[in-house]
């Protein structure tokens, strides 16, 4: 007896399972059934939005605006006085596509609109490049006339550069040619008599003057007119005697000179002399040295040895 109780109450409870169990699984099918059919319905709305005659302009217009882009940068790369109008421009491209991008579900007004903008973009791009082109036109003739011009410059400045080296040369041929050229240095010791005559002698306490002379060597090319020369006298501890001035010349040149002899030069030959009178005390026995100076060069030397 108990045994079919408990058998029955088995059987009960089955069922039961078995009836929550279908109810279950028509509440699962339905509610995926639905789900697919509201993730079709979506689809089907997105594919119906995206396939409207609005959305396929709003994406033609960005194809365009792509490519119109592309185009603003190879323009850029020619780097003329416009690259920088045409970077404003390309800016101006990237703005306006942005503002497409946000755009959803554009109304046939603003297509137009965004038409309109994208036409004057491509008209501006198109007038640009052919003011481009005119600029490298004329830039290249720049250059084909720059270069000439450095050409013919060049060859200028070669001739120059000749005719310069030569007027140099011919300057210092000139200069040297003009030059006085002057020899037969001397210097005697002077004696005086009582009746005036002047005696040469070689004694120290003889001499009341020394005289020195040069000759000038005659020089058609030679400037004419008065010509100074300076005469430095050094005794035995390298004292200068006479004047004992100082003249500068320029160029850190400068010279301590005894006495200046003047000549009046015309081209020919002339012999030129100046004295030395002994100062307060006497001529002291030893060497004297006489230097000759045209300005500061050295012209020549010579000595005298007093007993």
């Amino acid at each position: 007896m108990k045994k079919q109780y408990k058998n029955k109450w088995v059987k009960a409870l089955l069922a039961v399972f078995f009836v929550f169990g279908i109810g279950a699984t028509v509440f699962i099918f339905s509610k995926e059934s639905n789900e697919t059919d509201n993730k079709n319905k979506e689809i089907n709305d997105q594919k119906f939005s995206e396939s409207s005659p609005e959305s396929l302009s709003q994406k033609n217009i960005l194809d365009s605006l792509t490519t119109l882009k592309l185009a603003y940068d190879v323009a850029i790369l020619e780097k003329t006085s416009l690259s920088q109008q045409l970077e404003l421009e390309k800016k101006n491209i990237e703005n306006l596509m942005e503002i497409i991008k946000a755009s959803k579900n554009p109304s046939a007004k603003q297509i137009q609109i965004y038409r309109k903008q994208f036409s004057d973009m491509k008209t501006a791009l198109e007038s640009k490049v052919v003011e481009i082109k005119k600029l490298k036109s004329q830039n290249k003739n720049l250059l084909s006339e720059i270069e000439s011009q450095n050409v013919v410059m060049y060859k200028q400045k070669t001739e120059n550069d000749t005719l310069v080296s030569k007027q140099k040369k011919l300057e210092s041929t000139l200069k040297d040619a003009s030059k006085l050229v002057t020899s037969n240095f001397n210097v005697i010791a002077l004696k005086e008599k009582k009746s005036g005559q002047e005696l040469e002698t070689e004694k120290a306490k003889n001499t009341k003057k020394l005289k020195v002379s040069f000759s000038v060597n005659g020089n058609a090319v030679a400037k004419t007119g008065k010509k100074v020369f300076y005469i430095q006298v050094l005794d035995q501890k390298n004292k200068v005697l006479g004047e004992n001035k100082l003249i500068e010349f320029g160029n850190d040149k400068a010279l301590v000179y005894s006495f200046i002899v003047a000549v009046d030069f015309q081209g020919k030959a002339a012999n030129v002399y100046g004295i030395l009178n002994a100062d307060e005390s006497a001529f002291k026995k030893g060497t004297y040295f006489v230097n000759f100076f045209d300005k500061e060069e050295i012209m020549g030397s010579t000595s005298i040895t007093l007993e």
